[in-house]
């Protein structure tokens, strides 16, 4: 079945919209656009065209985690906060630091972590991660007692906006590094930035 440029731009950009999530290009042509002849060049091409549409609007389609999405301008924001009734969960500082190591360094397991951190790492602060969806675990080290290998997320990636881990800033960009955090309300607010090589000897928060 044939679908002309302007019927692909609608019906990727309703799509986009009533996902309300990253989607890629594969799964649209696997989904919406699986009974029409187009090929990837030809979304993606419209993908672009979409793109330049909402320019200078207040929502922007953007690259992440793989694939597309809509969403608000940053500098909007700090406005549309009242939209949301319920408040974000926080988290501690020393949840930070671990989801900051295993983004850094993965796949990683929790004795890496520790080495890292330079203390223990509580099994609430991985299963809260886990529960987040914002790292998951995807295989065992081979030594002994074979522990578990944690690796970060495609929710990972769409929380914070980046559309691969490469995009992750370096860890001695510390302003890019405050604003990938600060995304997270956590319970107090770092007076270091929250990189690996920043976090020995930091005692573990009794309150992740």
């Amino acid at each position: 079945m044939q679908i002309n440029p302007d019927q692909l731009k609608q019906l990727i950009e309703a799509s986009l919209f009533v996902m309300g999530k990253s989607v890629s290009i594969k799964s649209l042509k696997e989904t919406v656009l699986v009974n029409f002849n187009v090929s990837r060049a030809k979304i993606k091409l419209a993908i672009e065209e979409l793109q330049q549409d909402y320019q200078g609007r207040g929502i922007e389609l953007m690259s992440v985690a793989g694939g597309y999405r809509f969403q608000s301008i940053e500098s909007l924001s700090p406005f549309l906060q009242p939209l949301w009734q319920e408040k974000a969960p926080k988290y501690s500082r020393a949840t930070l630091e671990t989801l900051a190591v295993i983004a850094y360094r993965q796949p990683v397991t929790r004795g890496d972590i520790e080495f890292v951190r330079g203390v223990a790492v509580s099994s609430h602060t991985i299963k809260s991660l886990a529960d987040r969806q914002w790292i998951r675990m995807v295989g065992h080290k081979e030594v002994p007692g074979r522990p578990a290998l944690y690796a970060t997320t495609t929710e990972f990636l769409a929380y914070f906006g980046l559309d691969t881990i490469a995009d992750l800033p370096p860890l001695t960009d510390t302003e890019s590094l405050a604003a990938l955090f600060s995304d997270v309300n956590s319970l107090e607010k770092p007076q270091e930035e929250i990189g690996p090589e920043n976090t020995q000897n930091i005692e573990e928060s009794t309150n992740e």
